[in-house]
């Protein structure tokens, strides 16, 4: 198997894109994750649903004092205001370094060594300097999934 059997295509993420556009691209396509390109379109860096809620939704006492919190924080006092602000802000301050991609027509098995190897669960994919889309362990798992639906014995595939 590929990477380019288990791609997820995906929009990019601009300069000056706001919030809610990313977390719309990233819902739509079940992806945490999605590339920042410059005005050339070269991947200069990434946006991640995990850095944009951390910098802008947890104040670090809380993420410190996580296994003690209570269920009532006034923190949370006018949440959907907040949530507003997040929203419409420009993507450009969650911007983290651009990590690393791997092209479409390396093996699969490689895509899951680098994810583990650099402690993630999505790596981009580009060729020859396009983008091309991001495989995660979910993508793979899924493609797994089908193959073992139609090629082993016992199951509905046979």
């Amino acid at each position: 198997m590929l990477v380019r059997d288990t791609i997820i295509r995906t929009a990019v993420v601009r300069p000056g894109m706001p919030v809610r556009d990313v977390f719309a691209e990233c819902g739509r396509c079940h992806v945490q994750a999605l590339p920042f390109v410059d005005g050339n379109g070269r991947i200069t860096g990434r946006v991640t649903l995990k850095n944009i809620m951390k910098l802008a939704c947890l104040p670090e006492y809380m993420v410190e004092m996580a296994p003690v919190l209570g269920k009532f924080l006034s923190c949370v006092d006018h949440a959907e205001e907040k949530v507003v602000e997040i929203l419409c802000t420009p993507v450009d301050k969650f911007v983290r370094e651009a990590g690393h991609t791997i092209t479409s027509g390396d093996p699969a098995i490689k895509a899951l060594a680098m994810m583990e190897r650099f402690d993630t669960s999505y790596i981009f994919v580009v060729d020859e300097g396009e983008y091309q889309g991001i495989i995660t362990v979910l993508s793979i798992a899924a493609k797994m999934s089908e193959l073992a639906e139609c090629g082993l014995p016992g199951h509905s595939g046979e």
